[in-house]
């Protein structure tokens, strides 16, 4: 099957469209849901990566391998001599939070390697138990008596659960040994395998043109409550700044931790977190964007040229992309008003680095998610 990277690569390929990014890794083995960011929405894959997720999982009883699934070398075989009775309770008994330690054969870092390099030269090392937490465990089949005794099971969990990490504790409480069979990814957060497409699927309805009736919108991905800013704070919200609680209608007596924040005329900002002191930024989608949509619908009504600013955040001036430039001093004088910069040097600087960017970039206007399975 496909590894996460292998997905990300084809829909590049497919799309013509740089900045897509995955939103968690699937096993080649596994098979399942797989949300994929696209332009913008790709500064928001590690927040939908924090989700719960949904498994099913077929666990083979009396087999260890060292990869804990079915691909890996045979450790062991042993005799299941386990009586439904207490494989049910011994599964149930990991329903809740355990400590789980992370299988070498993982995408997990360790001083700059990767833990599956090192398993492939025979190393081994030491692994932390990570805390994770088991919501649910549903044995939907159970066939002990097959000469593969197995289990299906459907499994809801944190993030940063190995299903197979958790097949193989299984196996050791029980005595037996087991690994990993089958692994499907059915749910991840909000999105389920329903709403799934393939890869063949998305290069057909690219080809006529409907690829944006799957791509679910940046800020629709969060069921925060929305906020809209009064105009009058155009420029603390442009410019990535803390807002005061003045500044919504909504902000005042919400008692949500995060908010989807929307300028005046309604186009999406970035989420914010929410304390007694104001509201401050926690992912800017595009400050820029909303400012641009804005100028160009004032410039348009009063009949004058609009002033367009690059695509860049107050936080990331050096590092993000162009969607448009700024072609003289006067333009520039915009970005510092706007950005808070003190000198032309500078802004000029900024506007060098990104004119030189910019030919880098694929251009495109999709952004969002799409969900791959």
């Amino acid at each position: 099957g496909f590894t996460s990277h292998d997905v990300v690569a084809k829909l590049r390929g497919i799309l013509h469209i740089k900045k897509i990014g995955h939103t968690g890794t699937l096993d080649p083995d596994a098979v399942g849901v797989l949300p994929v960011c696209i332009g913008k929405g790709t500064k928001l894959c590690d927040m939908i990566t924090d989700t719960d997720k949904t498994y099913e999982a077929v666990m083979l009883l009396g087999i260890s391998t060292d990869t804990q699934d079915i691909s890996g070398n045979v450790l062991s075989k042993k005799d299941v001599a386990v009586d439904e009775k207490t494989l049910i309770e011994t599964i149930d008994s990991f329903v809740g939070e355990y400590k789980q330690i992370p299988p070498m054969y993982s995408a997990i870092k360790v001083n700059g390697r990767k833990l599956y390099q090192l398993a492939r030269e025979g190393i081994e090392i030491e692994r932390s138990p990570r805390d994770v937490y088991i919501h649910s465990i549903h044995i939907n089949d159970m066939n002990l008596q097959d000469d593969e005794p197995s289990v299906t099971m459907t499994v809801s969990c944190s993030k940063g659960t190995y299903i197979r990490t958790l097949c193989h504790d299984i196996g050791e409480k029980l005595g037996c040994g087991a690994c990993m069979k089958s692994l499907s990814r059915t749910r991840v957060g909000r999105f389920y395998i329903d709403d799934s497409y393939t890869i063949n699927q998305i290069a057909a309805l690219n080809l006529k043109g409907e690829l944006s009736s799957i791509v679910t919108p940046v800020d629709s991905m969060f069921d925060y409550p929305e906020i809209r800013i009064k105009r009058e704070y155009d420029k603390l919200l442009y410019n990535g700044n803390q807002l005061p609680l003045s500044a919504g209608k909504a902000l005042d007596g919400n008692t949500d931790d995060k908010v989807r924040i929307y300028n005046e005329s309604g186009e999406f900002i970035g989420l914010y977190s929410m304390d007694d002191s104001g509201c401050k930024p926690v992912k800017i989608s595009s400050v820029v964007k909303a400012y641009n949509d804005k100028e160009e619908a004032e410039a348009q009504k009063e009949g004058r040229m609009a002033v367009i600013l690059p695509d860049f955040s107050a936080h990331h001036l050096r590092h993000t992309f162009c969607t448009r430039l700024c072609e003289n001093e006067t333009n520039l004088k915009v970005i510092m008003d706007i950005m808070g910069h003190a000198d032309i040097s500078t802004t000029m600087d900024i506007y060098a680095e990104c004119t030189k960017e910019k030919k880098k970039q694929v251009m495109t206007n999709i952004e969002g998610c799409i969900i791959i399975k």
